[in-house]
């Protein structure tokens, strides 16, 4: 009989302690702290998405997102180039730089750290940094065709013609139907007093991509010899691309003061008077 008394005794005992902890459990929350590979994963997903909210025009949005995801974790230098991109859509040019620093000081052998520098640098009109920067990127991706041609831009600008057309003909090497670099090329060359060789060269580029540049470009090749093609090629230009029929937006394409010169008297053609008012009209009405 105590033993049968001793038995129940015991099997209470044991009930009434896993029953207590059954209760413990149901009173203290559960917590869950997740890894460093899960952190930098969150952290990855939310600089992407910061990123996208550039193209949507959300800046001050984008700017705070990138800032979260390298809270998360500081030690990402694709997170340090989000960033960056941020920053200058939100025109923070010095804390872009500072970004990008940080994501050299982490990983200096990413050509797009560099690609990024040139950018700002041409926007706050330090050439000599940005053909540095330029120079350091393409050591890290030579067959980049697009960072070979913004540098022979660079020496578009500093009147290097021949040595501008030398990279753009490399950047053309590398991707033969890139419209752009013949463009530049034709813009180089009238430059060089090479008229007939522009006509070429902007044909060439037309016939990859009817853009208004080659076609406003060719107009002013052609308006001595041919008035009456240079003024249905200008209008198409100016009924693709308004802007074209600005001084200074042309000169923001690079375009050279002969080139600019001979555009301007083809402007001034009376056949064109409708087109220029309406392009300068688009104009006002869309800034």
């Amino acid at each position: 009989m105590k033993k049968f008394l001793k038995k129940i005794i015991w099997t209470s005992f044991i009930s009434f302690y896993f029953l207590q902890i059954e209760q413990v459990k149901s009173i203290v929350p559960y917590y869950y702290f997740p890894t460093i590979t899960s952190l930098q994963k969150q952290s990855l997903y939310i600089g992407k998405n910061a990123y996208q909210l550039i193209y949507f025009g959300q800046y001050e949005d984008s700017l705070n997102l990138a800032k979260l995801a390298l809270k998360i974790n500081a030690k990402d230098e694709k997170l340090w180039l989000i960033l960056a991109e941020t920053q200058i859509a939100n025109k923070q040019y010095k804390n872009a730089l500072n970004s990008l620093n940080k994501a050299e000081e982490i990983n200096p052998k990413i050509s797009e750290i560099y690609f990024a520098k040139s950018n700002i640098y041409l926007k706050i009109s330090q050439q000599k940094k940005a053909k540095s920067a330029l120079e350091k990127g393409i050591k890290i991706e030579p067959n980049n065709h697009r960072a070979i041609f913004q540098l022979g831009n660079i020496l578009l600008m500093e009147k290097n013609y021949l040595g501008a057309i030398k990279l753009f003909d490399k950047s053309l090497k590398i991707k033969p139907d890139f419209w752009q670099a013949i463009n530049n090329q034709g813009l180089a060359y009238f430059e060089k007093d090479n008229i007939s060789l522009s006509i070429k060269l902007f044909e060439s580029a037309i016939s990859i991509k009817e853009n208004a540049e080659p076609l406003l470009g060719l107009a002013s090749c052609v308006r001595i010899n041919n008035t009456e093609l240079a003024i249905q090629l200008a209008k198409k230009a100016l009924a693709k691309d308004p802007k074209y029929v600005n001084y200074d937006y042309r000169k923001e394409q690079l375009w050279g003061e002969k080139l600019q010169a001979s555009t301007e008297i083809l402007l001034q053609n009376k056949q064109l008077k409708q087109d220029v008012i309406l392009a300068k009209s688009k104009i006002i009405e869309s800034s």
